[in-house]
């Protein structure tokens, strides 16, 4: 009997690089169950417009963590992290292989490094943040980090608003940089298991075609009676699911602030950007001994899903 840890399969890759399709053929061939590792899949108001999987696919093999909270609530990555941790313990328990799929990059670190112990924020003190970031704007806001926490400011995106609230916040909180917070061990450890990383990394024109025709059949599917229904919930603005990719521009046209030919190129833009942040985020923070395949999104089978159903056995094998 062996005395290795248990086997887990990382399979990342940006938006609309077939992510979902080739983790139901894992499954299906290695007995396996899918976890998502999507920040905005584990809602349950959007699930055309974070292309969820369909229930028929959720049916046909174990899916876990998607849909899962409600678009009023707040997911954090430790939060997600100890879920995952929980659906990953019980596809062990149940001899089935876990397979977490899913291009939050935050979600994956956590899983597998851990994450600085920084103190829960207190709620009005997050609000405070995002409030102050608002009404200054994302400029003038990094401009205060800066004299207030130089090291933090240099790293952040003046226009990555999420990341300077969030820095903000922990300076208020704790009186320490977040900076100085990311230097402390990790916890929770990172989880004990054998695990392989697979990285989808289509061609670059490719994934752009890809998304630009996902999103139009988003809109054909009904995305738009999606952002209704949430708009018409009146959620407040600062919760992560209403910052969705392709919520503010379709929101926007039900407004009648923009026409839907306008609001589908601006989404179809937006969702372009989020894949080119998580491209430079899977090439630089992925180990090194990752599997990486140019698979063509869509591709169900072929040479290049071959190879990784290949790969996925070799090292199931070695258990």
């Amino acid at each position: 009997m062996s005395n290795q840890p248990s086997p887990l399969v990382i399979l990342a890759g940006p938006t609309a690089s077939g992510k979902s399709g080739l983790a139901m053929a894992l499954a299906q061939a290695f007995d396996g169950e899918v976890i998502n590792a999507d920040s905005m899949q584990v809602y349950r108001d959007l699930r055309i417009l974070t292309a969820r999987p369909s229930p028929e696919d959720e049916a046909a093999v174990p899916h876990r963590l998607y849909g899962v909270l409600d678009g009023d609530d707040v997911c954090s990555a430790a939060r997600w992290a100890a879920l995952a941790r929980e659906a990953i313990r019980a596809a062990w328990a149940a001899g089935r292989l876990p397979i977490v799929t899913g291009g939050t990059g935050l979600y994956l670190e956590a899983l597998t490094e851990g994450l600085s112990p920084v103190p829960e924020i207190p709620d009005a003190i997050r609000a405070e943040a995002r409030a102050r970031l608002e009404r200054l704007g994302n400029a003038a806001f990094h401009a205060d980090l800066a004299a207030r926490d130089p090291e933090m400011a240099t790293r952040l995106d003046p226009g990555n608003s999420q990341r300077l609230a969030r820095a903000w916040e922990v300076l208020e909180a704790t009186g320490r940089s977040l900076a100085w917070w990311q230097t402390r061990p990790p916890w929770p450890p990172p989880l004990p298991a054998r695990r392989l990383a697979l990285v989808l990394d289509p061609e670059r024109q490719r994934l752009w075609a890809a998304i630009n025709a996902r999103f139009v059949a988003m809109v054909e599917a009904g995305a738009m009676d999606e952002v209704a229904a949430l708009l018409a919930r009146a959620l407040p603005s600062d919760r992560p699911v209403m910052k969705a990719v392709g919520v503010p521009d379709l929101a926007a046209c039900l407004r009648g602030k923009l026409d839907l030919e306008a609001a589908i190129t601006r989404a179809q833009a937006a969702s372009r950007q989020y894949a080119k942040r998580q491209r430079t985020w899977l090439r630089g923070r992925m180990p090194a001994h990752a599997i990486r395949r140019a698979l063509i999104p869509g591709d169900a089978s072929g040479p290049v899903v071959d190879g990784i159903l290949e790969s996925v056995r070799r090292f199931v094998k070695t258990g």
